[in-house]
């Protein structure tokens, strides 16, 4: 079982390893995925079975499948804030509730930092975005005592990588399902990245 951020289903090395699939390969039907799972995990399961599997961890919140847009749709935005905590408690649950909410905000956590909330937003344009900022500022003034916000004017990259669950997998005992670190190397390697301000 893995613990963490409210998570909480009882995850095997094998299912970690049909999620890896399944992220790695997004677009490929069950059928093929149940290939892939023999062929890369040594893993064999009829189609039928690799569904529900699938299908359980999706009932159970495992992952999602919602759409995900073109990253240039919109521009992203840092937002940090910290509390004028004389004001916290009539006020942190209906800012809170607020965040959660609001539809531009997309990743939302507490931090260790001055800056205790801190969440990333996406919108049409830089008007819009210190239009949100002026409005939420207006409304939560006097509990906020400072919010930063920092542009991010390129989107390098914008995606769960497959081998993120690798780490995940070598720490619930799934060693034989995750890539071993020469072969990562080499598709880095292999793999034609140009990193440039835009």
């Amino acid at each position: 079982m893995h613990d963490g951020n409210d998570f909480n289903f009882d995850l095997s090395p094998r299912d970690a390893a049909i999620l890896k699939a399944r992220v790695k390969y997004p677009d490929k039907p069950v059928s093929k995925l149940r290939d892939i799972l023999e062929e890369e995990f040594d893993i064999s399961l009829s189609h039928n079975r690799v569904n529900e599997i699938l299908n359980e961890m999706r009932d159970e919140g495992v992952f999602s499948m919602r759409a995900v847009p073109n990253q240039n749709i919109f521009e992203y935005y840092l937002f940090q804030v910290s509390f004028h905590y004389s004001n916290f408690d009539e006020n942190w649950e209906r800012c809170y509730k607020r965040l959660l909410d609001d539809p531009h905000v997309m990743l939302f956590c507490s931090a260790d930092d001055y800056h205790e909330w801190q969440f990333v937003a996406q919108f049409a344009s830089p008007e819009q975005s210190e239009a949100w900022r002026h409005e939420f500022v207006r409304e939560y003034g006097d509990f906020i005592a400072q919010i930063d916000k920092t542009a991010f004017p390129t989107v390098h990259k914008f995606e769960t990588a497959a081998a993120v669950f690798d780490d995940l997998l070598r720490e619930m005992g799934g060693e034989e399902y995750a890539e071993t670190a020469e072969r990562e190397a080499l598709e880095r390697e292999d793999t034609d990245r140009i990193s440039v301000n835009q």
